[in-house]
């Protein structure tokens, strides 16, 4: 989000203003003041208004300017915060929210125009001079859970934990077909191809190779798909969409990891059946276990609706 830049010794102790208006950063005092006053400079994660273009840079200070953030340059974000950001919790170090589908995680610059939930809570937090910093993502048709950090020593705490594979982190999953055994491990070696933009099962020599490890459980099984949980150990980009594919049960609505004889789109849905139900984490400030669950969204509980009727035979997984 924008550029960054860290004051090194050459400019310690020049003018905000005088900083950023240099020719490799902004070009000019007249293009600072108007940043500043649109809100969109940060000073170590602080926003800075235009009382600070006086204000001395200190070796080390971290500036950052956003000159497409939310509330300036796209202003019709203010209906999204309130129809779909839903904050389960806020504090002064992190967020966590329940994120629709069909919402990024975090803006792509190929996608400029679309609405992220970074966007969403830079808007929410203007008032408070705050800037979201992303700790992990989720797929832009996944719902569910996010957790963001709201200055640099929690996102660096809480990106530690999910490095450590540290948090507890639960998704439910509808996969076409009927899964067996009730439950086990998908332990596979990927690796992320740049030009189809996917994950690939590696060969046991391939360099690139990484391990992707998930335990899973039936929950609930119907007569063409299996409502599954399923709890990472690793968190490899679309894993668990991949792992699913490569056992021969994608998941409903699935698009992108389907073998090619099929369409995946034998039971209609609009997306990828994929949703963050569960995450649990220790909070950066005082290391206490916090956890939350967000319940399944409207689409796929009208799909489960759908397979249960279509099912009268279903059958609850073990345990």
């Amino acid at each position: 989000m924008g550029e960054t830049w860290t004051v090194e010794a050459p400019d310690e102790g020049l003018r905000l203003d005088k900083f950023l208006a240099m020719p490799l950063r902004l070009g000019s005092r007249a293009r600072v003041a108007s940043a500043l006053s649109r809100g969109k400079i940060f000073l170590n994660d602080t926003e800075a208004t235009v009382a600070d273009a006086s204000r001395r840079v200190a070796r080390g200070d971290v500036v950052r300017v956003w000159m497409d953030r939310p509330g300036s340059a796209r202003p019709r974000l203010g209906a999204f915060v309130d129809g779909d950001l839903h904050v389960l919790h806020e504090d002064d170090d992190l967020i966590v929210v329940d994120k629709p589908a069909g919402i990024l995680t975090v803006p792509l610059d190929k996608r400029a125009q679309a609405v992220s939930i970074a966007d969403l809570l830079a808007q929410h937090w203007r008032s408070h001079k705050r800037l979201p910093l992303v700790v992990h993502r989720i797929d832009r048709d996944t719902s569910g859970l996010v957790l963001f950090a709201a200055h640099a020593r929690a996102q660096q705490h809480l990106k530690q934990q999910f490095l450590r594979r540290e948090p507890e982190r639960v998704y439910w999953a509808v996969l076409h077909g009927r899964l067996t055994p009730d439950a086990g491990e998908w332990r596979d070696r990927l690796a992320w191809s740049d030009k189809a933009l996917i994950q690939r099962e590696a060969r046991a020599d391939d360099p690139r190779g990484v391990d992707a490890v998930s335990a899973y459980r039936v929950l609930e099984s119907f007569d063409a798909a299996t409502l599954v949980e399923v709890r990472l150990e690793t968190g490899k980009q679309n894993q668990i969409r991949v792992q699913a594919q490569l056992r021969g049960h994608p998941l409903v609505g699935e698009r992108r990891y389907v073998a090619a004889d099929r369409s995946g789109t034998a039971i209609p849905f609009a997306r990828q059946a994929l949703h963050a139900h569960a995450l649990a984490f220790r909070h950066p400030a005082d290391e206490r276990t916090l956890r939350f669950e967000a319940p399944l969204p409207a689409d796929l509980r009208k799909l489960l609706a759908s397979l249960r009727a279509a099912s009268p035979a279903t059958r609850p997984g073990a345990g």
